[in-house]
């Protein structure tokens, strides 16, 4: 059974800085579609940030490129969101997600395993 576990979300001032893990158990990451997602109250769940865990390559929707970096530790099972820069519209309910590449890219897929979700809250 696949399990996903997010951490390491948090209350911090604009302009600081968080990294929240994602550890998966029950999924082997090769040839598989990671994403971090993030719901605000009252808005849509957005995509924000995917990785191919076999070619490491990524996506970042606009408003977090260059201040936010996702990666792997296949050995560890474990993907990161390093972010940085943070503003008050960052705050929002943050999920990791993971599937197989059903899609052409991982950021179009329809993922079927979402871990609970960490709260990210960035006062201003």
């Amino acid at each position: 059974q696949v399990q996903l576990v997010e951490s390491g979300g948090g209350s911090v001032q604009a302009g600081g800085s968080l990294r929240l893990s994602c550890a998966v158990s029950g999924y082997t990451m090769s040839y598989k579609c990671m994403g971090w997602f993030r719901q605000a109250p009252g808005k849509e769940r957005e995509v924000i940030a995917t990785i191919y865990t076999t070619a490491g390559s990524t996506y970042y929707v606009d408003s977090v490129k260059g201040r936010f970096t996702i990666s792997q530790d296949n050995a560890k099972n474990l993907v990161y969101l390093q972010m940085n820069s943070l503003k008050p519209e960052d705050s929002a309910m943050y999920y990791c997600a993971a599937d197989r590449l059903t899609s052409v890219y991982c950021r179009e897929v329809s993922y079927s395993y979402w871990g609970q979700g960490t709260q990210v809250t960035v006062s201003s």
